[in-house]
């Protein structure tokens, strides 16, 4: 299976997409997106046009966000929405079936403690996909919401295999 993380924000949106075969996970590819300065419409709209290329170009399967966090500023919460609302309409137009995790749950799934911090997580990141280097912590992050997704589909196929008499099999 084939999945994509997207890390949403207006400034920096990170992007990363892994391969799920079995127990292992590969790296296909990750980045950030930068839109360019200037009016937020102009910003999503590239946001939207370089996810839809993405998803285009790579055909994930399946796709994974961080679920909303509490902000203190409200003007940055409402704005991390819309680059969110961006990333949520490419994946649903795409017809792609798509989670979404705590940053918490993200965390504990790949550095073991939903506590981490960015550090901790781009080398977790690094270590779990055979990484020459940690990827910049948008990209990380993006790729962390992935493996989570990865990691819960390879939980929800064992829980399938338990509960049908015999097991399932491939």
């Amino acid at each position: 299976m084939r999945i994509l993380g997207i890390d949403p924000g207006s400034i920096a949106t990170g992007y990363g997409i892994v391969d799920l075969d079995g127990s292992s996970m590969r790296h296909v590819r990750s980045g950030v997106l930068r839109p360019p300065s200037g009016e937020m419409a102009v910003r999503l709209a590239w946001i939207q046009q370089r996810l839809t290329r993405i998803v285009g170009d790579l055909a994930p399967q399946s796709a994974a966000l961080e679920a909303v966090f509490v902000s203190r500023n409200p003007r940055s919460a409402l704005k991390l929405g819309q680059a969110r609302g961006v990333a949520l309409a490419v994946c649903g137009i795409a017809g792609l079936p798509t989670a979404e995790y705590s940053p918490s749950r993200v965390k504990g799934a790949v550095a073991g403690s939903g506590r981490a911090d960015k550090p901790q997580v781009q080398a977790m990141v690094q270590r779990l996909l055979g990484l020459e280097r940690a990827p910049a912590s948008d990209a990380a992050d993006a790729l962390a919401v992935a493996i989570c997704h990865g990691a819960e589909a390879r939980r929800a196929l064992a829980l399938a295999r338990r509960a049908l008499p015999g097991g399932l099999r491939p």
